[in-house]
């Protein structure tokens, strides 16, 4: 410890702002036990014991929400990891840095563009007055008259995935091509000696290079399976596809801070973040088992 006093002094910063933004709003939960009244202390409300959670289980429209929280999760986890994967391979193999820079550079700009852009960009392109989407599929006869994407639930989750792919995989490639930048180039010369092409060296040597790096990113994002925040889904979402654009968080803002009931919101919280620690060992335990490795 007296050796890294500095790197220890560095991270008292971050220590004491997880502190106080994760470790002490955990005694808001004691609010999910009580029938909440902003007007006494947390200390001096009704204690209701576990009647929120009853609420919140024997709801239908929690499992209504669930679903569509999980479905857009296992999809945005999907293509969250195998687009930008593909990307980072690709673009590591380009030689000219000068275009892999401007490749690279162009395809970060749309992580820094906010939400309610990019959801207006969403609803121009899919628009039936004039939107490029419709007027593409019109011009190669696939489609008669426009479609009204926004309008059909079916299709929501696909938007949502879609959407989200195009403005974070240039983002979320960053971190694979400095994980590629560290593999040993010795092996990429050993395998070009043995007459091993440019698909061999991606699948024998990068892929594996990586493999923990996508793991720890892997397994942290599994915890975040049911925590994937309503912005999305709030600004792209209309009430024709309310069935499949509410989600968990978008639940606990309309049915209890929107509501004055604390109380059922503050369940609804605890729910994810339950759910959220079990789901982040659930993982590291089957990769634990699988290869011997532990990542947390």
């Amino acid at each position: 410890m007296i050796e890294h006093r500095y790197l220890y002094l560095m991270s008292l910063p971050f220590v004491a702002w997880i502190i106080v933004f994760s470790y002490v709003p955990i005694w808001g939960w004691l609010m999910a036990f009580q029938n909440y009244k902003p007007r006494f202390s947390i200390l001096n409300q009704k204690w209701v014991g576990l009647d929120n959670f009853i609420e919140l289980f024997t709801d239908e429209r929690f499992y209504l929400v669930l679903r569509n929280t999980l479905g857009m999760s296992i999809m945005g986890l999907i293509v969250s990891f195998t687009v930008p994967i593909i990307f980072a391979l690709f673009i590591n193999e380009i030689k000219n840095q000068f275009f892999k820079r401007s490749i690279q550079t162009i395809s970060y700009l749309p992580h820094f563009v906010s939400w309610v852009v990019v959801s207006g960009m969403v609803y121009k392109m899919l628009s039936t007055d004039g939107g490029a989407v419709n007027q593409l599929l019109m011009a190669l006869h696939i489609i008669d008259a426009p479609i009204q994407f926004m309008a059909k639930g079916e299709w929501f989750w696909g938007i949502v995935t879609a959407s989200d792919a195009w403005k974070e995989t240039g983002w979320n490639s960053i971190i694979f091509l400095a994980a590629m930048a560290g593999i040993d180039q010795e092996q990429y010369e050993a395998a070009t000696v043995d007459g091993a092409g440019r698909f061999r060296k991606m699948w024998h040597i990068t892929l594996p290079g990586i493999r923990t790096t996508f793991m720890v990113l892997f397994i942290l994002s599994i915890g975040h399976l049911i925590s994937i925040g309503f912005e999305k889904q709030f600004l792209l979402g209309n009430p024709l596809v309310s069935n499949y654009s509410e989600v968990l968080e978008l639940y606990a803002l309309n049915y209890g801070i929107n509501l004055s009931r604390y109380s059922y919101g503050t369940a609804i919280g605890i729910f994810n973040s339950v759910v959220s620690i079990i789901l982040v060992f659930a993982a590291n335990y089957i990769y634990k088992r699988i290869t011997k490795e532990s990542v947390i």
